[in-house]
């Protein structure tokens, strides 16, 4: 298989999504904050040559319109069906990384499928994995401004009519109305006094010595207006809220919205990166207040060790799939801002031995630390006994895997999901010994906070802001 490469002219990844968002397995993976170090491309992709869902341990593999079902490590699926792509097609060097490959979500719940995890929460419908394989993508270049169609078929003529058939598609992009805003009823799974009570059996493991650090998380969900636009709601989102690590995907009977900030797993030259974050102050609207959280922040013991916990976790993570020696900490405990909270961010890097592939480092991480805890099992298994629901995408990876091996997936935080007329949102937080249970709740609302802003009224929120000043 050649890769045809066509330049596009006059196209952002914004106006072309959204001519095509009503089509299942469409997928924007939104490089949204062009001042972070890692916004640097993104990618559109629709009409996948298959797809691959797994759900409770059975992975449902459609390939023009006919079905199979697997049963076995869902990972290892996705391998084996990228496998005949690897083999046989070529990389352009000088263009965005993604050329062709899978892309999509892996969800927080396909961990059971690599840990027996007690089966106690709530159960949904949610797929616990949702990938296209796309042979077609469109990448952009936001540093150089340029744009292409990157093709994979057996010839000129084919590659041709795939590209002038998308392009169609894309002339004339779909009208987005501006998001208006709405007055929706938010409700959480936990009541303040239940999930404060909940964090102090956090705590309670803890000092038994079950466990260093646990993520504990409340989920809000709310009914919405049989109009609302899902994407119109995105373009306000990314605009008040950027995040580097922004995505929009139908996945037919439910769409996912992320404005995350947190890169897990990046893999080129078999080079590999993640970007735990942990440590969370709000931004404040007066500068000297802003400053001081802040200072706070990078001088939180408390914030430093949650952060150093992980870090220790993902370096252990790593050196199953990694070269110990080149398993190293460029960073640690760096404070990032954002448009509604500061964070600390660390990085750790590392070389993948040969022979493994960005499959066998997804699996050896699986799911990221920063959002289960350490030690990451005993962990998992404190979480499923405390949140009242599994968790779904949400704390999953999205991204893509390309066909010559490169990844770049995010951790699913700040991110959205709706499903049935509903829309949900989750968000927690690490709980270390010398948490405080009321500081814990009030960090779950500011990570929300953002969020649920985005959905008022516009002017009411005008209003509300100026007030605060």
């Amino acid at each position: 298989m050649t890769p045809f490469i066509r330049e596009l002219q006059g196209k952002n990844p914004l106006e072309v999504f959204s001519a095509l968002r009503h089509l299942p397995y469409s997928l924007l993976l939104d490089s949204a904050d062009l001042g972070h170090p890692t916004g640097h491309y993104s990618f559109v992709v629709s009409h996948p040559i298959e797809t691959i869902e797994s759900k409770d341990g059975i992975t449902t593999l459609t390939n023009w319109n006919k079905q199979k079902k697997y049963e076995g490590d869902p990972f290892t699926i996705v391998q084996e069906r990228l496998k005949h792509w690897i083999d046989n097609v070529e990389t352009v060097r000088g263009l965005p990384p993604f050329q062709g490959g899978a892309a999509g979500y892996f969800g927080y719940d396909l961990g059971r499928s690599l840990e027996k995890i007690p089966d106690t929460a709530q159960k949904n419908a949610l797929p616990d994995m949702a990938i296209g394989i796309y042979d077609q993508v469109m990448t952009f270049d936001h540093r150089k401004n340029q744009a292409w169609i990157i093709t994979h078929a057996p010839n000129y003529h084919d590659a041709r009519k795939k590209q002038d058939y998308l392009l169609g598609l894309v002339s004339t992009p779909s009208t987005v109305e501006k998001f208006a805003g709405t007055d929706i009823r938010w409700h959480s799974n936990i009541e303040k006094d239940d999930y404060i009570a909940r964090v102090k059996k956090v705590i309670n493991y803890i000092e038994a010595g079950d466990i260093f650090q646990t993520n504990l998380s409340q989920r809000f969900e709310a009914p919405l207006p049989e109009d609302f636009d899902a994407y119109a709601h995105y373009l306000h989102l990314r605009e008040i809220n950027p995040a580097p690590f922004a995505a929009f995907m139908n996945c037919g009977n439910i769409t996912i919205s992320s404005a995350s900030p947190e890169r897990f797993l990046s893999l080129r030259n078999r080079m590999v990166e993640t970007r735990p974050i942990k440590g969370t102050r709000p931004r404040a609207p007066v500068p000297i207040d802003d400053a001081a959280n802040r200072e706070a922040l990078e001088a939180s013991e408390k914030d430093r060790a949650e952060n150093t916990m992980i870090v220790d976790l993902l370096r252990s993570d790593l050196s199953k799939v990694c070269l110990p020696s080149t398993v190293e900490v460029p960073a640690l405990c760096r404070l990032e801002s954002f448009a509604s909270v500061h964070h600390l961010v660390s990085i750790i890097r590392g070389k993948l031995k040969n022979g493994k592939t960005a499959l066998d480092l997804l699996r050896a991480c699986f799911p990221g630390g920063s959002i289960t805890g350490a030690p990451k099992i005993r962990a998992m298994e404190i979480i499923e006994e405390l949140e009242p629901a599994r968790r779904g995408s949400y704390c999953g990876a999205m991204g893509y895997i390309g066909f010559d091996g490169t990844m770049d997936t995010s951790i699913l935080i700040r991110t959205l999901v709706y499903e049935s007329g509903t829309v949900s949102l989750q968000t927690g937080g690490g709980i270390v010994a010398d948490s405080s249970p009321e500081r814990e709740y009030e960090e779950t609302l500011h990570k929300a906070a953002a969020i649920f802003r985005s959905f008022r009224p516009q002017e009411r929120d005008r209003q509300e802001t100026l007030r605060r000043a």
